[in-house]
Protein backbone atom coordinates (compact mmCIF):
# COMPACT_ATOMS: atom_id res chain seq x y z
CA UNK A 1 0.00 0.00 0.00
CA UNK A 2 1.40 3.08 -0.87
CA UNK A 3 0.53 5.84 2.04
CA UNK A 4 -0.72 9.58 0.88
CA UNK A 5 -1.99 12.30 3.74
CA UNK A 6 -3.71 14.73 2.24
CA UNK A 7 -3.64 17.95 3.62
CA UNK A 8 -7.47 18.44 3.39
CA UNK A 9 -9.77 15.79 3.65
CA UNK A 10 -13.23 16.36 2.20
CA UNK A 11 -15.05 16.21 5.27
CA UNK A 12 -17.67 13.23 3.71
CA UNK A 13 -14.89 11.29 2.28
CA UNK A 14 -12.59 10.36 5.11
CA UNK A 15 -10.97 7.59 2.97
CA UNK A 16 -10.37 9.71 -0.10
CA UNK A 17 -7.01 8.90 -1.83
CA UNK A 18 -6.30 11.82 -4.46
CA UNK A 19 -5.04 10.68 -7.49
CA UNK A 20 -2.42 13.26 -7.69
CA UNK A 21 -1.36 12.66 -4.35
CA UNK A 22 -0.91 8.98 -5.12
CA UNK A 23 0.95 9.68 -8.41
CA UNK A 24 3.47 11.83 -6.74
CA UNK A 25 4.38 9.40 -4.36
CA UNK A 26 4.56 6.80 -6.80
CA UNK A 27 7.31 8.85 -8.71
CA UNK A 28 9.06 9.63 -5.68
CA UNK A 29 9.87 6.19 -5.43
CA UNK A 30 10.68 5.24 -9.10
CA UNK A 31 12.88 8.57 -8.70
CA UNK A 32 14.85 6.68 -5.80
CA UNK A 33 14.79 2.95 -7.43
CA UNK A 34 18.26 2.58 -9.49
CA UNK A 35 16.49 -0.66 -11.59
CA UNK A 36 13.39 1.42 -12.62
CA UNK A 37 12.23 1.46 -15.82
CA UNK A 38 11.10 3.51 -19.22
CA UNK A 39 7.82 3.02 -19.69
CA UNK A 40 5.31 3.99 -22.73
CA UNK A 41 1.57 3.78 -23.50
CA UNK A 42 0.93 4.27 -27.71
CA UNK A 43 -3.00 4.70 -28.55
CA UNK A 44 -4.16 4.31 -32.20
CA UNK A 45 -7.34 4.52 -33.51
CA UNK A 46 -8.80 3.53 -36.76
CA UNK A 47 -8.67 7.76 -38.02
CA UNK A 48 -5.09 7.87 -37.86
CA UNK A 49 -5.00 9.62 -34.45
CA UNK A 50 -1.74 8.18 -32.15
CA UNK A 51 -0.76 9.52 -28.79
CA UNK A 52 1.73 8.85 -26.47
CA UNK A 53 2.75 8.88 -23.21
CA UNK A 54 6.35 7.83 -21.62
CA UNK A 55 6.99 7.45 -17.60
CA UNK A 56 9.15 5.65 -16.18
CA UNK A 57 8.11 2.12 -13.64
CA UNK A 58 9.44 0.40 -10.75
CA UNK A 59 12.08 -2.49 -11.81
CA UNK A 60 10.64 -5.55 -11.63
CA UNK A 61 12.85 -6.46 -8.85
CA UNK A 62 11.69 -3.73 -6.47
CA UNK A 63 10.15 -4.95 -3.13
CA UNK A 64 7.13 -2.35 -3.93
CA UNK A 65 6.94 -3.68 -7.37
CA UNK A 66 3.12 -4.46 -7.47
CA UNK A 67 2.49 -0.68 -7.01
CA UNK A 68 3.31 -1.23 -11.24
CA UNK A 69 0.15 -2.62 -11.75
CA UNK A 70 -2.34 -0.15 -10.30
CA UNK A 71 -0.13 2.87 -11.71
CA UNK A 72 -0.45 0.83 -15.52
CA UNK A 73 -3.80 0.23 -15.16
CA UNK A 74 -5.36 3.66 -13.55
CA UNK A 75 -2.77 5.59 -16.20
CA UNK A 76 -4.24 3.47 -19.11
CA UNK A 77 -7.83 4.11 -17.98
CA UNK A 78 -7.00 8.21 -17.74
CA UNK A 79 -5.27 8.00 -21.44
CA UNK A 80 -8.59 5.96 -22.93
CA UNK A 81 -11.13 8.42 -21.49
CA UNK A 82 -9.00 11.28 -22.30
CA UNK A 83 -7.82 10.35 -25.91
CA UNK A 84 -9.91 7.45 -27.16
CA UNK A 85 -7.97 4.48 -29.14
CA UNK A 86 -8.75 0.90 -29.84
CA UNK A 87 -5.36 -0.48 -30.02
CA UNK A 88 -3.20 -0.06 -27.09
CA UNK A 89 0.53 -1.06 -27.65
CA UNK A 90 2.84 -1.16 -24.22
CA UNK A 91 6.47 -0.79 -24.04
CA UNK A 92 8.97 -1.03 -21.28
CA UNK A 93 7.40 -3.63 -18.79
CA UNK A 94 6.10 -7.01 -20.76
CA UNK A 95 4.59 -8.05 -17.29
CA UNK A 96 2.18 -5.09 -17.23
CA UNK A 97 1.42 -5.33 -20.90
CA UNK A 98 0.27 -8.99 -20.26
CA UNK A 99 -1.73 -8.26 -16.90
CA UNK A 100 -3.46 -5.31 -18.65
CA UNK A 101 -4.42 -6.96 -21.73
CA UNK A 102 -6.14 -9.34 -18.97
CA UNK A 103 -7.37 -6.45 -17.27
CA UNK A 104 -8.99 -4.91 -20.82
CA UNK A 105 -10.69 -8.12 -22.31
CA UNK A 106 -13.99 -9.10 -22.56
CA UNK A 107 -14.23 -10.82 -19.73
CA UNK A 108 -11.93 -9.12 -17.49
CA UNK A 109 -12.23 -6.39 -14.87
CA UNK A 110 -12.60 -3.47 -17.70
CA UNK A 111 -14.63 -5.06 -20.17
CA UNK A 112 -16.63 -1.69 -20.50
CA UNK A 113 -14.07 0.01 -21.56
CA UNK A 114 -13.28 -3.06 -23.98
CA UNK A 115 -16.34 -2.95 -25.73
CA UNK A 116 -16.64 0.91 -25.25
CA UNK A 117 -13.50 1.62 -26.61
CA UNK A 118 -13.71 -0.98 -29.57
CA UNK A 119 -17.53 -1.15 -31.12
CA UNK A 120 -19.07 1.72 -29.78
CA UNK A 121 -16.57 4.99 -30.52
CA UNK A 122 -13.96 3.05 -32.59
CA UNK A 123 -16.12 0.31 -34.40
CA UNK A 124 -13.32 -2.12 -34.42
CA UNK A 125 -11.85 -4.81 -32.02
CA UNK A 126 -10.16 -3.07 -28.55
CA UNK A 127 -6.93 -4.97 -27.96
CA UNK A 128 -3.89 -4.21 -26.09
CA UNK A 129 -0.07 -5.96 -26.47
CA UNK A 130 3.31 -5.66 -25.78
CA UNK A 131 5.96 -3.64 -28.09
CA UNK A 132 9.51 -2.64 -27.78
CA UNK A 133 9.90 0.87 -27.14
CA UNK A 134 12.44 1.28 -30.53
CA UNK A 135 9.20 0.33 -32.70
CA UNK A 136 6.88 3.04 -30.91
CA UNK A 137 5.47 5.65 -32.70
CA UNK A 138 5.63 9.15 -32.09
CA UNK A 139 2.53 11.07 -30.93
CA UNK A 140 0.56 13.38 -32.82
CA UNK A 141 -1.08 16.40 -31.69
CA UNK A 142 -4.33 17.18 -33.92
CA UNK A 143 -6.13 20.01 -33.03
CA UNK A 144 -8.93 21.40 -35.43
CA UNK A 145 -10.80 24.74 -35.89
CA UNK A 146 -14.23 24.71 -35.29
CA UNK A 147 -16.62 27.10 -34.22
CA UNK A 148 -16.39 30.80 -33.46
CA UNK A 149 -18.59 31.70 -36.34
CA UNK A 150 -21.40 34.26 -35.34
CA UNK A 151 -22.48 36.22 -38.20
CA UNK A 152 -26.00 34.87 -39.67
CA UNK A 153 -29.28 33.59 -37.88
CA UNK A 154 -28.35 30.94 -36.09
CA UNK A 155 -29.87 28.48 -33.59
CA UNK A 156 -27.42 26.67 -30.67
CA UNK A 157 -28.80 23.83 -28.64
CA UNK A 158 -27.52 21.61 -25.62
CA UNK A 159 -29.16 19.11 -24.87
CA UNK A 160 -28.45 17.59 -20.88
CA UNK A 161 -29.61 14.54 -19.03
CA UNK A 162 -32.73 17.15 -17.31
CA UNK A 163 -33.23 19.37 -19.76
CA UNK A 164 -32.65 20.41 -23.08
CA UNK A 165 -31.76 23.80 -24.16
CA UNK A 166 -31.76 26.21 -27.16
CA UNK A 167 -30.87 29.55 -28.00
CA UNK A 168 -31.65 31.67 -31.20
CA UNK A 169 -28.94 34.21 -32.26
CA UNK A 170 -28.23 36.67 -34.68
CA UNK A 171 -24.70 38.21 -35.65
CA UNK A 172 -23.81 37.16 -32.13
CA UNK A 173 -26.65 38.70 -30.06
CA UNK A 174 -28.88 36.67 -28.18
CA UNK A 175 -32.36 37.38 -29.02
CA UNK A 176 -34.20 34.10 -27.07
CA UNK A 177 -33.09 31.11 -24.80
CA UNK A 178 -35.05 28.72 -23.22
CA UNK A 179 -34.67 25.41 -21.59
CA UNK A 180 -37.17 22.51 -21.27
CA UNK A 181 -36.94 19.76 -18.66
CA UNK A 182 -36.80 16.06 -20.66
CA UNK A 183 -36.02 12.60 -19.27
CA UNK A 184 -34.07 11.17 -22.13
CA UNK A 185 -31.78 8.46 -19.99
CA UNK A 186 -34.38 5.34 -20.26
CA UNK A 187 -36.48 6.25 -22.94
CA UNK A 188 -36.96 3.01 -25.25
CA UNK A 189 -38.33 4.95 -28.08
CA UNK A 190 -35.52 7.01 -30.49
CA UNK A 191 -38.42 9.22 -31.52
CA UNK A 192 -38.57 10.92 -28.06
CA UNK A 193 -34.69 12.37 -28.41
CA UNK A 194 -35.46 13.15 -31.73
CA UNK A 195 -38.77 15.10 -31.58
CA UNK A 196 -37.73 16.38 -28.30
CA UNK A 197 -34.63 18.09 -29.81
CA UNK A 198 -36.38 19.27 -33.51
CA UNK A 199 -39.24 20.80 -30.57
CA UNK A 200 -36.65 22.85 -29.34
CA UNK A 201 -35.37 24.04 -32.64
CA UNK A 202 -39.02 24.76 -34.10
CA UNK A 203 -39.63 27.14 -30.52
CA UNK A 204 -35.94 29.09 -31.30
CA UNK A 205 -36.84 29.30 -34.88
CA UNK A 206 -39.91 31.20 -34.44
CA UNK A 207 -37.53 34.27 -33.29
CA UNK A 208 -35.45 34.26 -36.65
CA UNK A 209 -36.09 35.70 -39.39
CA UNK A 210 -34.54 33.00 -41.25
CA UNK A 211 -31.97 29.71 -39.90
CA UNK A 212 -28.55 30.17 -41.60
CA UNK A 213 -26.72 27.31 -39.30
CA UNK A 214 -27.77 25.01 -36.20
CA UNK A 215 -25.12 24.01 -33.95
CA UNK A 216 -25.59 21.83 -31.23
CA UNK A 217 -23.47 19.92 -27.89
CA UNK A 218 -24.74 16.76 -26.23
CA UNK A 219 -23.58 14.72 -23.94
CA UNK A 220 -21.66 11.66 -25.45
CA UNK A 221 -19.01 10.89 -28.37
CA UNK A 222 -19.68 12.33 -31.58
CA UNK A 223 -17.78 12.24 -34.84
CA UNK A 224 -18.63 13.99 -38.14
CA UNK A 225 -21.93 14.50 -36.60
CA UNK A 226 -22.49 10.78 -35.99
CA UNK A 227 -24.02 9.14 -32.74
CA UNK A 228 -20.84 6.62 -31.39
CA UNK A 229 -21.91 6.80 -27.95
CA UNK A 230 -23.98 8.78 -25.20
CA UNK A 231 -25.89 8.42 -21.68
CA UNK A 232 -28.47 10.10 -23.26
CA UNK A 233 -29.26 7.29 -25.59
CA UNK A 234 -28.52 4.44 -23.37
CA UNK A 235 -32.12 3.33 -23.02
CA UNK A 236 -32.36 2.49 -26.80
CA UNK A 237 -31.58 -0.78 -28.10
CA UNK A 238 -28.66 -1.22 -29.74
CA UNK A 239 -30.45 -2.24 -33.01
CA UNK A 240 -32.91 0.61 -32.78
CA UNK A 241 -29.51 3.07 -32.03
CA UNK A 242 -27.98 2.12 -35.34
CA UNK A 243 -31.20 2.82 -37.51
CA UNK A 244 -32.41 5.96 -35.81
CA UNK A 245 -30.16 7.56 -33.19
CA UNK A 246 -26.62 7.15 -35.22
CA UNK A 247 -27.31 9.78 -37.98
CA UNK A 248 -30.26 11.40 -36.23
CA UNK A 249 -28.55 14.77 -36.53
CA UNK A 250 -28.57 13.95 -40.42
CA UNK A 251 -32.21 14.07 -40.28
CA UNK A 252 -32.44 16.86 -38.89
CA UNK A 253 -30.55 18.78 -40.86
CA UNK A 254 -32.50 17.46 -43.68
CA UNK A 255 -35.40 18.35 -41.89
CA UNK A 256 -33.67 22.03 -42.02
CA UNK A 257 -33.40 22.28 -45.53
CA UNK A 258 -29.50 21.17 -45.45
CA UNK A 259 -28.18 24.33 -43.59
CA UNK A 260 -24.66 24.22 -42.03
CA UNK A 261 -25.02 21.48 -39.07
CA UNK A 262 -22.45 20.56 -36.59
CA UNK A 263 -22.68 18.89 -33.65
CA UNK A 264 -20.14 18.34 -30.34
CA UNK A 265 -19.85 16.83 -27.67
CA UNK A 266 -20.83 19.22 -24.41
CA UNK A 267 -17.83 19.32 -22.73
CA UNK A 268 -15.73 20.64 -25.92
CA UNK A 269 -18.73 23.43 -26.43
CA UNK A 270 -18.54 24.52 -22.70
CA UNK A 271 -14.23 24.83 -23.08
CA UNK A 272 -15.34 26.63 -26.80
CA UNK A 273 -17.48 28.91 -24.52
CA UNK A 274 -15.00 29.53 -22.16
CA UNK A 275 -11.59 30.38 -24.66
CA UNK A 276 -14.66 32.52 -26.32
CA UNK A 277 -15.09 34.78 -23.64
CA UNK A 278 -11.43 35.14 -22.29
CA UNK A 279 -10.07 35.65 -25.46
CA UNK A 280 -7.14 32.92 -24.74
CA UNK A 281 -6.13 29.19 -25.09
CA UNK A 282 -5.41 26.11 -22.92
CA UNK A 283 -9.10 25.76 -21.08
CA UNK A 284 -10.88 22.76 -19.54
CA UNK A 285 -14.13 23.38 -19.88
CA UNK A 286 -15.74 20.83 -16.62
CA UNK A 287 -19.97 20.85 -16.61
CA UNK A 288 -20.97 19.52 -13.62
CA UNK A 289 -24.59 18.35 -14.67
CA UNK A 290 -26.75 15.23 -14.38
CA UNK A 291 -23.55 13.48 -15.56
CA UNK A 292 -19.68 14.99 -15.76
CA UNK A 293 -18.49 16.24 -19.09
CA UNK A 294 -15.27 18.03 -19.93
CA UNK A 295 -13.80 19.77 -22.86
CA UNK A 296 -9.96 21.10 -23.73
CA UNK A 297 -9.35 24.27 -26.01
CA UNK A 298 -5.22 24.09 -26.89
CA UNK A 299 -2.98 26.97 -26.04
CA UNK A 300 -3.70 27.90 -29.74
CA UNK A 301 -7.58 28.42 -29.38
CA UNK A 302 -8.23 24.91 -31.22
CA UNK A 303 -10.38 21.79 -30.11
CA UNK A 304 -8.97 18.45 -30.20
CA UNK A 305 -10.30 14.93 -31.49
CA UNK A 306 -9.61 13.64 -28.20
CA UNK A 307 -12.40 11.84 -26.32
CA UNK A 308 -12.05 14.05 -23.14
CA UNK A 309 -15.15 11.66 -21.04
CA UNK A 310 -13.66 12.47 -17.89
CA UNK A 311 -16.92 11.34 -16.05
CA UNK A 312 -14.82 7.47 -16.35
CA UNK A 313 -11.26 8.97 -15.77
CA UNK A 314 -10.34 7.92 -11.83
CA UNK A 315 -9.50 10.47 -9.43
CA UNK A 316 -9.96 8.33 -6.26
CA UNK A 317 -7.63 5.18 -6.08
CA UNK A 318 -9.14 4.31 -2.67
CA UNK A 319 -10.32 0.33 -2.68
CA UNK A 320 -13.74 1.35 -1.82
CA UNK A 321 -14.15 4.37 -3.95
CA UNK A 322 -17.75 4.75 -4.71
CA UNK A 323 -18.66 2.67 -8.14
CA UNK A 324 -20.12 4.47 -11.31
CA UNK A 325 -23.35 2.57 -12.33
CA UNK A 326 -22.29 2.06 -15.85
CA UNK A 327 -18.95 0.93 -16.38
CA UNK A 328 -18.74 -0.68 -12.39
CA UNK A 329 -15.12 1.30 -11.86
CA UNK A 330 -14.79 2.95 -8.64
CA UNK A 331 -13.33 6.10 -7.95
CA UNK A 332 -14.12 7.92 -11.72
CA UNK A 333 -14.64 11.44 -11.68
CA UNK A 334 -18.82 11.31 -12.43
CA UNK A 335 -19.47 10.24 -8.64
CA UNK A 336 -17.39 13.18 -7.53
CA UNK A 337 -18.68 16.15 -9.75
CA UNK A 338 -22.26 15.68 -10.88
CA UNK A 339 -25.27 15.80 -9.93
CA UNK A 340 -24.89 11.82 -8.86
CA UNK A 341 -22.09 13.30 -6.48
CA UNK A 342 -24.68 15.32 -4.80
CA UNK A 343 -27.19 12.77 -4.20
CA UNK A 344 -24.37 10.02 -3.12
CA UNK A 345 -23.01 12.77 -0.44
CA UNK A 346 -26.80 13.54 0.83
CA UNK A 347 -27.02 10.75 1.84
CA UNK A 348 -23.88 10.18 3.85
CA UNK A 349 -24.98 13.75 5.18
CA UNK A 350 -27.96 12.51 6.39
CA UNK A 351 -30.42 14.05 3.74
CA UNK A 352 -33.50 11.51 4.14
CA UNK A 353 -34.25 11.94 0.03
CA UNK A 354 -37.13 9.39 -1.04
CA UNK A 355 -35.71 6.66 -3.29
CA UNK A 356 -37.54 8.05 -5.84
CA UNK A 357 -36.92 11.63 -5.55
CA UNK A 358 -35.14 12.43 -9.02
CA UNK A 359 -31.14 14.00 -8.66
CA UNK A 360 -32.03 17.38 -10.01
CA UNK A 361 -35.05 17.68 -7.17
CA UNK A 362 -32.43 16.09 -4.48
CA UNK A 363 -29.69 19.15 -5.86
CA UNK A 364 -32.51 21.64 -5.46
CA UNK A 365 -33.58 20.62 -2.17
CA UNK A 366 -29.40 20.50 -1.10
CA UNK A 367 -28.99 24.07 -2.38
CA UNK A 368 -31.85 25.26 -1.21
CA UNK A 369 -30.41 23.88 2.19
CA UNK A 370 -27.60 25.56 1.94
CA UNK A 371 -28.85 28.71 1.84
CA UNK A 372 -31.25 28.22 4.63
CA UNK A 373 -27.39 27.67 6.46
CA UNK A 374 -27.92 23.56 6.77
CA UNK A 375 -24.37 22.39 7.86
CA UNK A 376 -25.33 19.09 6.03
CA UNK A 377 -25.63 20.86 2.58
CA UNK A 378 -22.15 22.77 3.38
CA UNK A 379 -20.11 19.30 4.12
CA UNK A 380 -21.44 18.65 0.85
CA UNK A 381 -19.93 21.30 -1.15
CA UNK A 382 -16.91 20.82 1.08
CA UNK A 383 -16.48 17.35 -0.26
CA UNK A 384 -16.92 18.22 -3.71
CA UNK A 385 -14.62 21.79 -3.58
CA UNK A 386 -11.69 19.54 -2.24
CA UNK A 387 -12.16 17.04 -4.22
CA UNK A 388 -12.01 19.08 -7.38
CA UNK A 389 -8.68 20.67 -6.21
CA UNK A 390 -7.06 17.40 -6.17
CA UNK A 391 -8.63 16.64 -9.34
CA UNK A 392 -7.71 19.77 -10.96
CA UNK A 393 -4.02 19.04 -10.07
CA UNK A 394 -4.35 15.57 -11.28
CA UNK A 395 -5.96 17.06 -14.88
CA UNK A 396 -2.83 19.54 -14.86
CA UNK A 397 -0.68 16.43 -15.33
CA UNK A 398 -2.39 15.43 -18.81
CA UNK A 399 -3.46 19.02 -19.76
CA UNK A 400 -1.43 22.15 -20.44
CA UNK A 401 -3.50 24.85 -18.15
CA UNK A 402 -3.95 28.12 -17.87
CA UNK A 403 -7.81 28.05 -17.13
CA UNK A 404 -10.77 25.60 -15.91
CA UNK A 405 -14.03 26.91 -16.28
CA UNK A 406 -16.70 25.46 -14.52
CA UNK A 407 -20.58 25.47 -15.40
CA UNK A 408 -23.40 23.24 -14.41
CA UNK A 409 -26.05 23.40 -12.12
CA UNK A 410 -24.08 21.52 -9.44
CA UNK A 411 -21.93 24.78 -9.81
CA UNK A 412 -24.77 27.49 -9.63
CA UNK A 413 -24.92 29.45 -6.63
CA UNK A 414 -23.46 29.70 -2.93
CA UNK A 415 -22.32 26.19 -3.56
CA UNK A 416 -20.11 26.58 -6.37
CA UNK A 417 -18.75 29.71 -4.69
CA UNK A 418 -17.97 27.32 -1.70
CA UNK A 419 -16.91 24.73 -3.87
CA UNK A 420 -14.33 26.83 -6.42
CA UNK A 421 -12.97 28.64 -2.80
CA UNK A 422 -12.23 24.96 -1.25
CA UNK A 423 -10.63 24.12 -4.80
CA UNK A 424 -8.42 26.92 -4.58
CA UNK A 425 -7.38 26.42 -0.75
CA UNK A 426 -6.37 22.54 -1.48
CA UNK A 427 -4.72 24.01 -4.64
CA UNK A 428 -2.26 26.92 -2.37
CA UNK A 429 -1.78 24.02 0.27
CA UNK A 430 -0.51 21.06 -1.93
CA UNK A 431 0.55 22.80 -5.37
CA UNK A 432 1.27 25.79 -5.09
CA UNK A 433 3.25 26.03 -8.50
CA UNK A 434 -0.52 25.46 -10.62
CA UNK A 435 -2.28 27.82 -7.78
CA UNK A 436 -0.26 30.65 -9.40
CA UNK A 437 -0.50 29.13 -13.02
CA UNK A 438 -4.28 28.14 -12.77
CA UNK A 439 -7.29 30.11 -12.39
CA UNK A 440 -10.91 29.25 -11.96
CA UNK A 441 -13.57 30.72 -13.23
CA UNK A 442 -17.54 30.20 -13.58
CA UNK A 443 -19.54 32.63 -15.76
CA UNK A 444 -22.37 34.57 -14.24
CA UNK A 445 -25.93 32.54 -13.76
CA UNK A 446 -27.25 33.36 -17.46
CA UNK A 447 -24.29 32.10 -18.84
CA UNK A 448 -24.17 29.00 -16.77
CA UNK A 449 -27.65 28.02 -17.76
CA UNK A 450 -27.28 29.00 -21.61
CA UNK A 451 -23.70 29.73 -22.19
CA UNK A 452 -23.24 26.24 -24.09
CA UNK A 453 -26.39 26.69 -26.73
CA UNK A 454 -25.05 29.88 -27.54
CA UNK A 455 -21.14 28.75 -28.45
CA UNK A 456 -23.11 25.53 -29.93
CA UNK A 457 -24.62 28.39 -32.27
CA UNK A 458 -21.11 29.61 -33.56
CA UNK A 459 -19.62 25.76 -34.59
CA UNK A 460 -21.18 25.69 -38.19
CA UNK A 461 -18.97 28.24 -40.78
CA UNK A 462 -21.71 29.73 -43.63
CA UNK A 463 -21.23 28.22 -46.91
Amino acid sequence: MLEVHPSLLPPLERNFRPAALWNRAYRALVSQDATARPFAIVLSSPDGGVSRHDSRVLGPGHAAAALNAIYAERLLKFLLWQKGGSQVRIAGADELAAWLAQIYAPTGRRAFDHGFMGGNIHREIFSVRAASLASLPEGKMTSLTLGRHLAGCRIGFDLGGSDRKAAAVIDGRVVFSEEIAWDPYFQKDPAYHLEGVHDSLVRAAQHLPRVDAIGGSAAGVYVNNEVRAGSLFRGIAPDLFERHVRRMFFTLRERWGGVPFEVANDGEVTALAGSMSLGDGAVLGIAMGTSLAAGYVTPGGGITPWLNELAFVPVDYHEAAPSDEWSGDHGCGVQYFSQQAVGRLARVAGFDFPAALPLPEQLLAVQAALAAGDVRARAIYDSIGIAFGYAIAHLADFYELRHVLVLGRVSSGAGGDLMLARAREVLRAEFPELAEKIQLHTPDEQDKRHGQAIAAASLPALR
